[in-house]
């Protein structure tokens, strides 16, 4: 601690007779206060150019004071805010119109986030600050997000991605005062490093080819010009569009959600049984093998549950590209978990809200759900390594 600090302090004690920490934060408050105010003064003499009680021939002068409530960590501080004759004075310290010093914008986004209402975050910034903030205020801080969020799903993607995987959660939102259930469509990629990356979310109600195909071209225009594997669970008219925006591309249905969907309809007395029976499937060394225990099977169990197997075979051409690769590879692709534990985080917002009041903010809560969640993600995959090389030969003219 320097020696003037010291004699700071030593003035500050003397001053406001402080004797707990509480005095201390009056001192603070009311320090910060004079501090505004002599800064404002300064700022109004260099835009004037001359002293309080100079004589000047600037058309412009001093013209009172206005009073303004400002709200900091400290809590409610009231300044006199110097004024001039033209209106032509900025001040910089605390803008006009502004009534917040605390970087409490930082605090709302951060509580919106987490998947606070606006109705939480007022109620929790008057508990924990001691002032109203109104659910207006909150939103309109929130919005500030907008630009940030539309330059983020615009910015550049890479050439390449060896993998995508595209999974919906679904979420209750008020359209035009009926509330509907909606989907958000969580597009995340596997770049040649091996790491994750959301490319997009997109929220939707009607899923179509030509919804697909929109949102794939979407991805194009940001610089997409290959996807090696696209893996995703059988989402309607997903097939089609693939085909048509990138020809070349594996589309290989999720088989985790395959497994989930067959066994729905069976009973708990039998699910064990089945689930196992089912491995033998996609487990297979081999996609002739794959097709032998596909038989027995469906041999098996079609006797007991007739339309329990239908799906396999029905969508053998999504479910059997897995075949083509290592047992590193099929782990990576053969389900999306690599994007179950950001759902997880968008569950929890679910959690928090029955009802998000729009589309937009239901889209602002999941950006800044993803920021939070993605901070984390600085590994790459496990054995990326092989995995990257047998990729190389498998599609070597294009990666």
């Amino acid at each position: 601690m320097t020696e003037g600090k010291r004699n700071i302090i030593a003035q500050l004690i003397n001053e406001y007779d402080i004797q707990s920490a509480e005095d201390i934060q009056e001192a603070l408050k009311d320090l910060l206060g004079g501090t505004i105010q002599e800064m404002l003064q300064a700022e109004m003499t260099e835009h004037l150019g001359y002293e309080e009680y100079q004589r000047s021939d600037n058309s412009n002068s001093r013209n009172g004071k206005k009073s303004k409530i400002i709200h900091s960590k400290y809590g409610e501080t009231l300044i006199d805010v110097p004024q001039d004759r033209e209106g032509s004075f900025e001040p910089r310290v605390v803008k006009k119109h502004q009534k917040d010093i605390s970087a409490i914008d930082d605090k709302i986004i951060s509580m919106y986030a987490k998947g606070m209402t606006t109705r939480q975050i007022s109620e929790q910034i008057e508990d924990i600050y001691g002032f109203e903030v109104s659910e207006g205020l909150v939103s309109d801080i929130t919005d500030k997000l907008l630009p940030q969020i539309e330059e983020w799903q615009q910015r550049p993607l890479s050439d390449v991605y060896p993998v995508i995987f595209v999974d919906a959660i679904h979420f209750s939102v008020r359209d035009n005062g009926i509330i509907r259930k909606k989907a958000a469509y969580i597009i995340l990629g596997i770049n040649n490093e091996g790491k994750k990356e959301v490319l997009s979310i997109e929220i939707g109600e009607n899923e179509s080819s030509k919804y697909w195909l929109g949102i794939f071209n979407n991805l194009k225009n940001r610089g997409v010009k290959d996807i090696l594997i696209l893996c995703a669970d059988g989402l309607s008219g997903m097939k089609d569009a693939v085909t048509v925006a990138f020809p070349k591309t594996e589309y290989q249905r999720c088989i985790v959600h395959q497994v989930r969907n067959t066994l729905r309809y069976i009973p708990d007395k039998d699910k064990k049984l089945f689930a196992n029976d089912l491995k033998s499937i996609y487990q297979a060394p081999s996609e002739k093998i794959a097709l032998q225990n596909l038989d027995k099977v469906t041999e098996t169990w079609e006797k007991i549950y007739p339309n329990s197997m239908k799906s396999w075979n029905k969508n053998w051409d999504v479910i059997s590209p897995i075949f083509k690769f290592s047992m590193e590879v099929r782990k990576v692709i053969y389900t999306t978990n690599a994007i179950e534990s950001l759902n997880s985080v968008y569950r929890r917002l679910n959690s928090q809200r029955s009802v998000f009041p729009s589309d937009t903010a239901l889209l602002k809560a999941l950006y800044l759900a993803t920021f939070e969640a993605t901070k984390k993600w600085t590994s790459t995959l496990r054995n990326w390594g092989k995995i990257y090389g047998e990729l190389q030969i498998m599609f070597e003219d294009r990666f």
